[in-house]
């Protein structure tokens, strides 16, 4: 079979930002992506950091501590810095380009190929070395471009859907931004009360926890090892949250359970409307999840050691209540929304698998080239 070893077309780039020419610092995930760097910057200067062109890739050699998967990225956009223990390289695209290199860096077996291939002590490291002997498929220049069309034209449609499901999120969020403009605001106190309904005869064993996404999702507790009977039962169309907003990333951990009933900590609070046929539950959770509420709940929290926003905090919100049938309305594209974005989780889950299929393909159109030579 005809695999080539890629450090005969790839070579390092090590260009420093030392006129400061580039201000975007972006990191690399193990979702093979640039994505926005999380580092405190205050004070650091980026002279020294590597600049990282378009069509170039950048890959992190530490391995461990990072799910059995690699940090390595191509950037398709503008030039970015990222910190000078990457590395940096691109490719001799007269024989390889780049794009196609990425489907083979894409599959889950390059993964295991980098695991497999580190070293080291205390961490343990990809390097360059070890990247220059990795060995691949390499057909001719053609018909790279033809697996990588096949690849972006996927990437193409999942981004247009993509798209989509931004103009519908900006629909939502102007929809309910338009209310707060022309509505009078009611106290939300008078159309919610707290559930305080506990698990007594232990008939659900669900353990839920709420995070930071609002949503309820599944607890990693041992529920073995917990008496069940004093955790609050929430019910389809309940909310609940945690009071506590300290250490939470500016944001309030608050949910609607769309589902089978649950249990969750005594600590939570759950409430639910009083009657929905005024305020329905799921425009509500619309109000919660806008980002001016995070802030409005970290600015109303209060405490020394931890910092609370209380069921009375709660009960003193103040929100636009419309009619039942504009509530209704708005939560309808919400509901399209939210079935959108698990289509689209779906068509990017799929995507990726599909690096192999291509690649077993171009195994088979090398296998041919080879026969026929």
């Amino acid at each position: 079979m005809n695999y080539k070893r890629i450090g005969d077309y790839i070579h390092l780039v090590d260009n420093r930002n030392k006129d400061l020419a580039v201000s975007l610092l972006r990191g690399v995930s193990t979702t093979k992506q640039l994505i926005e760097s999380v580092a405190n910057m205050s004070g650091v200067s980026l002279h020294n950091y590597k600049v990282v062109g378009n069509r170039q890739f950048v890959y992190v050699s530490d391995t461990s501590r990072r799910g059995d998967k690699i940090g390595v990225a191509l950037n398709t956009g503008e030039p970015c810095v990222v910190s000078s223990i990457y590395t940096v390289f691109e490719t001799d695209e007269n024989y390889l380009l780049p794009e196609y290199l990425f489907i083979w860096f894409n599959r889950s077996e390059f993964d295991r190929y980098t695991r497999f291939h580190s070293w080291g002590s205390a961490r343990e490291t990809f390097d360059w070395a070890d990247m220059c002997e990795v060995k691949i498929p390499i057909p001719a220049i053609d018909e790279q471009r033809k697996f990588v069309a096949l690849y972006n034209g996927l990437l193409t449609n999942q981004k247009v859907y993509q798209n989509s499901l931004d103009d519908l999120q900006l629909i939502c969020d102007t929809y309910i931004e338009n209310l707060i403009k022309i509505e009078e605001p009611k106290t939300l106190g008078d159309y919610i009360e707290q559930s305080d309904e506990r698990n007594n005869d232990l008939k659900i064993d669900n353990l839920i926890g709420i995070s930071v996404n609002k949503v309820f999702m599944e607890t990693k507790s041992n529920k073995d090892r917990l008496d069940l009977s004093n955790y609050k039962i929430v019910r389809p169309r309940e909310l609940g949250y945690v009071s506590v907003t300290s250490r939470n990333g500016e944001k309030i951990s608050i949910a609607i359970l769309d589902g089978e009933a649950g249990l969750v900590s005594s600590t939570y609070t759950v409430f639910r409307v009083k009657d929905t046929s005024f305020l329905l539950p799921e425009y509500l959770f619309l109000f919660f999840k806008r980002t001016e509420f995070d802030r409005y709940a970290r600015f109303n929290s209060w405490g020394s050691a931890r910092e609370t926003f209380d069921w009375v905090d709660m009960c003193n919100v103040k929100l636009p209540i419309p009619d039942i049938k504009v509530q209704e309305a708005i939560v309808t594209i919400y509901h399209t929304l939210e079935t959108r974005k698990r289509i689209n989780e779906q068509l990017k889950n799929t995507i990726k698998p599909l690096c192999p299929v291509l690649m077993r393909g171009v195994v088979g159109s090398v296998k041919l080239e080879t026969v026929n030579s």
